[in-house]
């Protein structure tokens, strides 16, 4: 049967199933085949299979003509990069970029347009550097985030809340990182190089970073493709931390592979599920929203609910603060409390109480199997708080650091039923379940 007798249905589902490619070249083989394989339909199925898009547009975001002229633009713009590591660099920015715009449109707000070849080639040339394939591409998308609106973009002490990868905060400290436009990268860069002596390793360039009390910077390796995060020890030897398992990072030179992936895209990739996933969420505290870093999912995150009292706990790897050179608080690590009352109020041996108010606690702190600390006393950061029905959590942070790589945290606190001015009977004791304490494969 020739392909005359194939109706245009048909043929439109086998070039369908062949791709984008062998589509383009089945069009050379006969009028109908260039028919068929020029329909706009067809081109509308390519660019959601392989860019995700419901519309026609092209790299910088304006609506094309037709679907297949945007397809087209897409080649044309990215014919320098294997198109499989294109199509999965689109993937990740499309998992941030849909998850900002329905939970956290103010910091979707602060992601720059896509950098040119010409901007990447004079970061290039500024740092003598060479970057790995993957993250140029995923500067091509976005040329990290535009923080310099401090109205827009800062706490009251003028710490940014909007970074895209978000942070954590205990006592005085505050943590929240940003991906840095390459403008900045070039002058972090330089700054940094000339406190740390990096003149044996030139190929390290800061990426990303958080301006706080305590400064944390990400430095990505231009020449193995790894991610690195300071230590307490940074701006005295240097000491760093890898973001993503070596195992992971490959041929970040290749252009003509396709398996390419650096700690860039790993990371974020990996950031883009637990937002995906819930695993991370925002937080609101102050007036002031912020991706926390703090797990809100098992099992990094426990739950306890005892006589209608609710403790959520998890905890975060601190690498700003660690000291690998110290043999006993070597890794510090962050953790954060959430109580609530449930609607049903509190309930104790059989009565029912519409309030109860925090007045001690308890902690055993573990390094492996081994107590490194047993914590008893009164209220939490100096704060005694009082649970109603229906309000919401009530958060503290604190600190611990650990000997080892791994841990753990369990304990209680003591309530009293009503408040503690006025109390409606003895205290009684909540859970707070075990929750993990261990440095993660890839830190944020």
């Amino acid at each position: 049967m020739g392909l005359e007798a194939v109706g245009d249905l048909a043929l439109h589902i086998i070039l369908s199933k062949l791709g984008a490619e062998e589509s383009g070249r089945a069009a050379c083989v006969s009028k109908q085949l260039r028919a068929s394989a020029s329909e706009d339909p067809l081109w509308s199925h390519f660019c959601a299979q392989e860019l995700h898009l419901s519309q026609p547009l092209d790299p910088h975001g304006n609506l094309a003509p037709s679907f297949k002229a945007c397809y087209q633009s897409w080649r044309e713009s990215f014919h320098m990069y294997p198109w499989s590591l294109v199509k999965r660099v689109k993937r990740c920015w499309g998992k941030i970029t849909n998850w900002l715009t329905l939970n956290f449109p103010e910091a979707q707000s602060t992601l720059n347009k896509g950098a040119s070849e010409a901007d990447i080639q004079e970061l290039e040339n500024t740092l003598k550097v060479k970057l790995p394939l993957p993250t140029r591409i995923l500067y091509r998308f976005h040329d990290g985030q535009d923080l310099e609106d401090k109205n827009r973009s800062s706490s009251r002490n003028g710490t940014p809340v909007l970074g895209l990868i978000g942070g954590y905060s205990f006592y005085d400290k505050m943590v929240n990182v940003c991906l840095l436009p390459l403008h900045q990268i070039v002058l972090e860069t330089k700054d940094i190089m000339e406190t740390l002596d990096f003149s044996a390793t030139p190929d390290y360039i800061v990426v990303a970073a958080s301006s706080t009390y305590s400064q944390k910077l990400f430095f990505l390796n231009c020449t193995s493709g790894q991610l690195y995060v300071g230590t307490a020890n940074l701006l005295t030897d240097g000491e760093m931390l890898p973001c993503v398992p070596n195992a992971l990072v490959n041929s970040v030179h290749d252009y003509n592979g396709d398996q390419q992936q650096d700690a860039m895209l790993l990371w974020l990739e990996e950031h883009g599920r637990r937002l995906e996933n819930g695993i991370i969420k925002l937080r609101e505290q102050e007036n002031m929203r912020s991706i926390s870093q703090f797990p809100e999912e098992p099992p990094l995150c426990s739950t306890a609910i005892t006589s209608g009292v609710q403790v959520r706990c998890s905890s975060v790897f601190v690498p700003e603060l660690t000291d690998l050179e110290d043999t006993i608080q070597k890794y510090y690590f962050s953790y954060s409390i959430r109580m609530s009352l449930l609607p049903e109020g509190c309930s104790i041996n059989g009565m029912t109480f519409n309030s109860c108010q925090l007045l001690s606690r308890h902690w055993v702190i573990r390094a492996g199997d081994v107590v490194v600390g047993n914590v008893n006393a009164e209220a939490v950061i100096g704060k005694y708080p009082l649970l109603r029905p229906g309000e919401t959590e009530f958060v503290y942070e604190s600190c611990t650091p650990l000997p080892s790589l791994s841990g753990s945290i369990e304990g209680s606190f003591v309530f009293v039923p009503g408040r503690l001015a006025d109390s409606k009977g003895r205290g009684f004791r909540v859970l707070a379940a075990r929750f993990p304490l261990q440095l993660p494969d890839y830190i944020f």
